[in-house]
């Protein structure tokens, strides 16, 4: 397939524009070199080595994994500077993930004393060795912990056998985030506990990391694709965004109305005001109901309104899921297909 045009494709296909996914992981690296921090980025969002690859090639350091399995693909795949950003819980996650760790440099989060022993027992049963970040809850409050949390946890896992603190991690590395983060490191200090690596990591979070000189390392994931979740929070412009699902007009039996070959297994269902997606060829359609298999686009604010037949492409909500639901990614540059990628790490949640 590689060579054809991309009509030889069936709808849906999600289409990854090279030169702007190019420019996308040429742009982030330069960026983190300016501020003097590595970059490691999130494979979450594209779950493909090969492109991983690209994003070492260019300077990463090393990449995150989101989960276990994540981690597990790309290990096979050769990839040996793992972070794991998760709290990993039960007997059988901590047990891969210690055997993990005899074959890459693993690193993983933990907000918990609870959490912490699970990784330990693991490691000193499979005889592996686990760097461990203790991270910071965020004023989202998903998970994390308080300074003096992360201070007793730093404590605990440099007196664990088999573990070896190696810093601490912020999620979104916003600004605001700094006073919370120098408490933490100070400390840590008067403890006499190193902090090596302070990782932040966000969708946005780049854009303020020149307000946390403490960061040592960035983990973002989306950057690669970019998404219209990411235009709408003003992180970015649709000119950088290199996904595109392209989808085909089922029906057109009303004058306003057509039906896309493109649901919700196609492009998720979230949405940006009330919109699953953004159509390229027609920015004024809404797009403003998907059934499994169907998604619904009114044309009333638009001048003309497409065929049945007719091919249009989706800029989608956002780009991490959207991934997720292929078997397939297609490369393009300049109309024609370019790279076939095999989404390695689909549907590995666990």
């Amino acid at each position: 397939m590689r060579g054809q045009a991309i009509d030889a494709l069936e709808t849906p296909s999600v289409l990854i524009d090279m030169d702007i996914m190019e420019r996308n992981i040429a742009r982030m690296q330069e960026r983190c070199d300016q501020l003097g921090i590595d970059f490691r980025p999130h494979i979450k969002t594209h779950k493909i080595p090969d492109i991983a690859r690209r994003q070492l090639e260019a300077g990463a350091v090393g990449i995150a994994c989101q989960k276990v399995s994540e981690a597990e693909v790309f290990a096979s795949a050769g990839f040996r500077d793992i972070q794991i950003p998760y709290n990993i819980v039960g007997a059988r996650k901590t047990a891969r993930l210690a055997e993990l760790a005899k074959q890459a440099a693993i690193s993983v989060t933990v907000d918990s004393r609870a959490v912490v022993d699970g990784i330990a027992a693991a490691a000193q049963t499979a005889g592996a060795h686990i760097n461990v970040l203790v991270e910071l809850v965020s004023l989202g409050k998903r998970t994390g912990a308080t300074p003096g949390d992360a201070l007793r946890l730093a404590q605990h896992i440099s007196a664990t056998a088999n573990l070896r603190f190696a810093g601490v991690m912020v999620y979104p590395s916003d600004a605001v985030m700094r006073p919370r983060l120098a408490e933490t490191l100070a400390l840590l200090e008067a403890a006499g506990i190193p902090a090596r690596t302070i990782s932040g990591g966000g969708s946005g979070a780049i854009r303020e990391a020149h307000l946390l000189p403490e960061l040592t390392e960035m983990r973002v994931g989306t950057y690669v694709f970019w998404d219209w979740g990411s235009v709408d929070k003003v992180y970015t412009t649709f000119d950088h965004c290199a996904m595109r699902v392209r989808a085909t007009v089922v029906s057109a039996n009303e004058a306003s109305r057509v039906i896309l070959d493109a649901g919700s297994k196609s492009i998720h269902s979230e949405t940006v005001e009330g919109r699953y997606g953004y159509i390229e060829e027609f920015p004024d359609a809404r797009l403003h109901q998907v059934n499994e298999e169907h998604g619904y686009v009114d044309f009333s604010a638009c001048a003309t309104i497409p065929a049945v037949g007719d091919v249009l492409h989706i800029i989608p909500v956002h780009t991490c899921v959207v991934t997720n639901l292929h078997n397939r990614l297609y490369g393009v540059r300049s109309g024609l297909i370019e790279q076939v990628w095999d989404v390695a790490a689909r549907g590995l949640v666990w």
